[in-house]
C-alpha cells in the first residue's frame, strides 16, 4: 500500500494487537481511504465512503472496528453486509488475518451455497463478527439464530452493488432488526438516490469521503487470457510452462490452502515451486523471496496478502490462476513484473462466468488483454525435443566425453548394433520418466467454444428479454386482437437456449417481484455470475428463469427454500418446455416436479434417443 502522506499506522490509534497483525503482513502506509476512515472510525463516528473496489476499504473499516472490539462479549458485535458470498469471504479472510493477535476472536462468513448446519454450530459457539450476504443473514434472523442484540457496528460494503442486485428492501430490514444505537459505515462506488436515502435514514451525522480510484497498468507488460475449458487449469499450466521462456514466475491463488497444494502439485511435476501466504512468519517469507532473488527457486504460489510490495527483478511472468476479485488487486498482482522498465508478461485465466470481470477490468485499465491458444501437443512435444538437444550439445563442448565414447564402441563391437540405435536407447532410458513426445488423449476432454453466445453479452444489453412475454406480445399485436389467456406459455422462438434449462418460481407480479430481484438472489445464493442468468418471465403468480444445464443437486435443493419478496422460491423445472416443438434440444425435467396435467401432455411425446438425466435428479 502507498499513499502520498508519511502518517504510518502506528500513528492512528489503532489497538496494539491489530496494529501487530498489520505490521507483520507489511503494511506501511495507509491508502488515502484508510487515511481518511480509520480516524472517524475509531472514534464511534458514522461513516460515508465513495470509493471504487480495490482502494484498501476492507482494511479501512475492519482495522478501526476491530480495535473497538470486546473481546469478552461473545456475540456478535459487528456486523458487514456484502453482495455477493465471494466478497464475503474475501471479507471475512482479511479480518481474520487482521485480528490473528487478538485471542480468543471468532468471526463467521454467513452465506447461501455453504451447508446451513456449519453456521448453525459455528453461531452457538459464538462469533464477534458476522460477515454475510443479505438473504442468509435475513434467514438467520428469521429463525433466531442470529441475535444482534448486542451489535454495536455496521458496515455496508459495494451498495451500489447491492442496490443492482435487488437487495436494498433486505438491507433495510436487516437494519430495522438492529439496536438504534450503533455505529453505521457505508461504502459505494457511486451515489444514487436509493443509496443516499439509506444513508440519510440510518447513518447519524457521518464523516463523508470520497476516494479518486487511479487504475493503470503499464505498457512493458503484455497481458493475455486463456479461457478455461475442459482442460484442468493445472494441466494447462503445466503445458504453458513447458512453452513459455520465463525466468521466474508468481502465481496468484485465492487462497492460503490453495497455495501450498498447488506448490506441491508443480513440485511433483518437476518445477522448483513454493508457497508465499499470509500464514508464513517473517522469517520463512524472507527465506523464500531470496532463494527466488537467487535464482534457487523459479515459481511462487502466492495470495494477493502474501505478495504485497514483492520486488523480484527475476519475475518475468504473473499467472493469474485464480481471477481477481476487482480490478485494482489485477494491477497490483501483474504490477509485480514489468518493473523499470523491464518487459513482462501477464496472463489470466478466466472462466465463462468470470467474463464479466475481464471486461472490467479492460474497461478500468483501458487496456485490451489479448485472447491465447493454449500450446499444442505439437508444440509441446517441439519445446521438449529443442531443451533435450540443447542439453546433448552442452554436454559435448563442456565435457569429458572419452570413457563414455569407448564405452559405445566396445558395445558397438560386441553386438553390432548401429550407432544410431544405441544413442536413441540412451535418449529413451534418460527421459522414460519424462517423455519427449506428448501423447493426445484420444477423447479430449470437451472445451467450451470461444465463440460468443447471447449468454456472454452483459445484462444490460439482454434487459428487453426480462420484460414479461406477455407484456411483449400485448404490445406487438394488431389493435383489435384477442388478448392473450393469463397462462399461455411462450411459444419455439423462447426456448431456452442451448446449455439452459427453464426453471418455474413460486413468485410473480402479484408478489411485486422484479427481474432483478430474482437475479440477486439466485446469483447470491447459487454462486451464479448474474451475467451468466438467462431469460427471465414475471406472470402473475410465478415467474420463470433460465439457468444453465448442470445445477449440482444441492445448490438446487438450497435454492428452494431462498426467500425473494416475502416467499419462497420453490424452484423446479418448467415442464411447459418441452411443449414448445424443439425437437432437438428437448430440456430434462426432475421427476416429481411436473404437476399431474403436465405429464398427460409429457406422456404423448417420446424422446428421441436416451433421455438424458439432469444432476438434480440424481
Amino acid at each position: 500500500m502507498s499513499s502520498e502522506t508519511n502518517t504510518t499506522f502506528a500513528q492512528l490509534g489503532l489497538s496494539a494487537p491489530v496494529l501487530k497483525s498489520v505490521e507483520e503482513i507489511g503494511y506501511e502506509t495507509p491508502s488515502p481511504i484508510q487515511m481518511q476512515s480509520i480516524p472517524p472510525l475509531l472514534e464511534g463516528r458514522d461513516l460515508l465512503g465513495q470509493a471504487q473496489t480495490g482502494t484498501g476499504k476492507t482494511a479501512a473499516f475492519a482495522l478501526p472496528l476491530l480495535s473497538r472490539l470486546d473481546i469478552s462479549v461473545q456475540h456478535p458485535q459487528i456486523l458487514v453486509l456484502t453482495p455477493t458470498r465471494e466478497l464475503a469471504i474475501q471479507v471475512a479472510e482479511a479480518m481474520q488475518t487482521y485480528s490473528r493477535h487478538i485471542r480468543g476472536f471468532h468471526i463467521l462468513p454467513v452465506y447461501g451455497g455453504q451447508p446451513m448446519g456449519i453456521q448453525l454450530r459455528q453461531l452457538r459457539r459464538g462469533a464477534h463478527v458476522v460477515v454475510g450476504t443479505p438473504g442468509r443473514v435475513m434467514d438467520h434472523i428469521r429463525r433466531k439464530t442470529l441475535v444482534l442484540d448486542n451489535l454495536s457496528g455496521v458496515v455496508l460494503d459495494e451498495a451500489d452493488e447491492m442496490l443492482n442486485m435487488g437487495f436494498i428492501e433486505d438491507i433495510e430490514w436487516i437494519l430495522e432488526h438492529t439496536p438504534k444505537q450503533k455505529q453505521v459505515a457505508l461504502f459505494s462506488a457511486t451515489m444514487p438516490n436509493q443509496i443516499k436515502r439509506v444513508a440519510k435514514r440510518y447513518l447519524n451525522n457521518p464523516a463523508e469521503i470520497q476516494i479518486e480510484s487511479k487504475t493503470s497498468t503499464v505498457d512493458t507488460i503484455t497481458q493475455r487470457y486463456w479461457q478455461v475449458t475442459g482442460l484442468h487449469k493445472l494441466d494447462a499450466l503445466t503445458r504453458m510452462l513447458e512453452v513459455e521462456e520465463f525466468n521466474a514466475m508468481l502465481v496468484f491463488v485465492r487462497t492460503k490452502t490453495a497455495t501450498a497444494e498447488l506448490s506441491e502439485k508443480l513440485q511433483a511435476r518437476g518445477y522448483s515451486s513454493a508457497a508465499l501466504n499470509g500464514d508464513m512468519n517473517q522469517a520463512a517469507r524472507e527465506n523464500t523471496v531470496a532463494r527466488l532473488k537467487s535464482g534457487r527457486l523459479d515459481i511462487i504460489v502466492a495470495t494477493d496478502v502474501a505478495a504485497r510490495g514483492l520486488d523480484v527483478e527475476r519475475i518475468s511472468h504473473v499467472i493469474n490462476y485464480d481471477i481477481p476479485n476487482d480490478t485494482e488487486a489485477y494491477v497490483h498482482r501483474i504490477g509485480r513484473t514489468g518493473r523499470a522498465g523491464r518487459k513482462g508478461d501477464a496472463i489470466l485465466f478466466v472462466s465463462p462466468r468470470e467474463k464479466r470481470m475481464l471486461y472490467a477490468i479492460e474497461r478500468a485499465t483501458k487496456q485490451k488483454i489479448t485472447q491465447m491458444q493454449l500450446p499444442s501437443h505439437k508444440e509441446v512435444t517441439g519445446r521438449r525435443v529443442e531443451r533435450f538437444q540443447q542439453t546433448i550439445t552442452d554436454a559435448i563442448s563442456s565435457q569429458e566425453l572419452n570413457f563414455f565414447e569407448e564405452l559405445i564402441a566396445d558395445y558397438q563391437e560386441k553386438h553390432n548394433i548401429e550407432a544410431h540405435q544405441i544413442a536413441a536407447a540412451l535418449a529413451y532410458l534418460n527421459q522414460q520418466d519424462r517423455p519427449l513426445q506428448v501423447q493426445e488423449n484420444k477423447k479430449p476432454a470437451k472445451e467450451t467454444s470461444n465463440r460468443p453466445s447471447s449468454r456472454d453479452k452483459p445484462r444490460q444489453e439482454r434487459s428487453h428479454q426480462e420484460r414479461p412475454r406477455k407484456e411483449r406480445q400485448q404490445h406487438n399485436k394488431p389493435h383489435g386482437e384477442e388478448p392473450p389467456r393469463r397462462d399461455m406459455r411462450p411459444r419455439a422462438e423462447s426456448i431456452p437456449d442451448d446449455g439452459m434449462i427453464r426453471y418455474r418460481i413460486e413468485v410473480g407480479k402479484t408478489h411485486e417481484v422484479e427481474p432483478k430481484n430474482i437475479v440477486g438472489a439466485i446469483a447470491n445464493e447459487a454462486g451464479l455470475d448474474s451475467q451468466y442468468i438467462g431469460r427471465i418471465n414475471c406472470f402473475d403468480n410465478h415467474s420463470t428463469v433460465d439457468l444453465p444445464d448442470g445445477m449440482p443437486k444441492d445448490v438446487f435443493k438450497h435454492l428452494k427454500r431462498v426467500w425473494v419478496c416475502g416467499r419462497q422460491l420453490n424452484i423446479t423445472v418448467d415442464g411447459a418446455v418441452a411443449d414448445t416443438g424443439k425437437s432437438d434440444n428437448k430440456k430434462p425435467r426432475h421427476k416429481g416436479t411436473i404437476k399431474t396435467k403436465d405429464k398427460k401432455k409429457a406422456g404423448k411425446r417420446k424422446p428421441k434417443g436416451k433421455k438424458k438425466q439432469h444432476p438434480a435428479d440424481s
